[in-house]
Formats: C-alpha cells, structure tokens, sequence
C-alpha cells in the first residue's frame, strides 16, 4: 500500500513540474506559429529578394514591426500624434464596434489602463436576474445613464473578448473600486479562479 501510495505521489510531482513547462511550451510555439502565419507574405518577399534563411527573415520581419510599434509610440506621444490617434479611434469605434473591447484587453495586458474608460470602480457585481436573485456576475462598467441605470459588458471567460452587453437599475449593481480592471480580467480568463482573494479585497465576499 505505501509502495502504491510512493509511486502515485511521485508520479503526480512529476505532472506537477513537467506538465506546465510542456503547456507553455506548446503557448509558445503557438504563438510563434500564428506570427510567422501572419508575416508569411512579408517573410516570402524576403526571401524572394534577399535570399536570407527563412527564420532570418522571420526575425528581421518581427524586429521591424517592433521598431514600428516603438516608432509610433513616439510619434503618438506628440501634440500632433495624439489628436490623430483620437481621430483614429473614433473613425474605428464607429467603423468596428469590437474596436473598444480589443484596445481595452491590449491595454490591460500590455500596459497601464489609467485611459481606461473601465477604470475608477468600473468592475461590479452584478444582480443580473433582479435585486431578490442571490445570483451575482462580474461585468464592466461601461456607461452610466441619466437616471442612474447602467449599461454593463458580461464578459465571458476565458476570451475576456466575447460577451454580453446588459442594461441594469442602479439597484443591481455594486460597485468595486477597489478591484484593479487587471486583476478583474485575470479571474475571468481564469474561469472565475482568484475571486475569492479578488472580492475579499473589496471587503466582499463572492458571490
């Protein structure tokens, strides 16, 4: 019996090291596939013309969209940059309604949200079937009405992407300044995992 109980536990502390290094790894090599899918054209041009191994011109490829990104970076950062960006974002908030959504996740995982128009006690909880349900959802914030109603986002996890959008009274939502948008984020890609130290935080217990 403790022989059984020997090899199973070991076993299981084997998984337990081997089996996240290999999730991450198959991570990464998906990602690794999907942006050399995406340059493929840029990469064929290269190829084509420089006559440069394939993964040297994946590499170049990706440095210069880098330096591309950091180039406009900068650029935005300027007077005149940053009316175009604004002008940008409302041609493509008009044009492409996920448009707002996508920029909120890239900016969550990429950098700050101070510009966030979730920020400032825009994560909630929400009484989504009425104020006498016990039932609770985390949503974003995402207006605030003239008579006190809100319009919240429901997003679905693990693509924090795809959800619903619900109007709701002043009645069933409780606010949660005090949760981060980041870590809000977090638990719904993790399928409602870390609620628990999220709200106690907020001086709530989970729904």
């Amino acid at each position: 019996m403790k022989f059984k109980q020997f090899i199973k536990s070991t076993l299981f502390g084997g998984l337990v090291v081997i089996l996240p290094i290999t999730i991450i790894a198959f991570f990464i090599k998906w990602v690794f596939q999907l942006i050399t899918d995406l340059i493929q054209p840029l990469t064929n041009y290269a190829l084509k013309t420089y006559f440069v191994p394939e993964y040297v011109a994946d590499i170049v490829i990706v440095g210069l969209i880098i330096l591309v990104c950091f180039v406009v970076g900068l650029v935005v950062q300027t007077s005149i940059g940053n009316f175009l960006h604004r002008i940008f974002d409302d041609v493509f908030q008009k044009i492409a309604p996920g448009y707002r959504m996508v920029k909120e996740v890239v900016l969550q995982v990429f950098g700050s949200s101070d510009a966030s128009p979730f920020s400032d006690g825009a994560i909630a909880r929400v009484k989504l079937f009425g104020v006498d349900c016990p039932t609770e959802v985390t949503a974003l914030i995402t207006d605030r009405h003239a008579d006190g109603s809100y319009t919240i986002f429901m997003a679905t996890g693990p693509n924090p992407t795809s959800g619903n959008i619900y109007h709701v009274t002043a009645e069933q939502v409780t606010l949660c300044p005090e949760i981060p948008l980041d870590s809000a984020m977090r638990t719904i890609i993790a399928c409602g995992a870390g609620s628990s130290e999220l709200f106690a935080k907020n001086q709530l217990k989970p729904g």
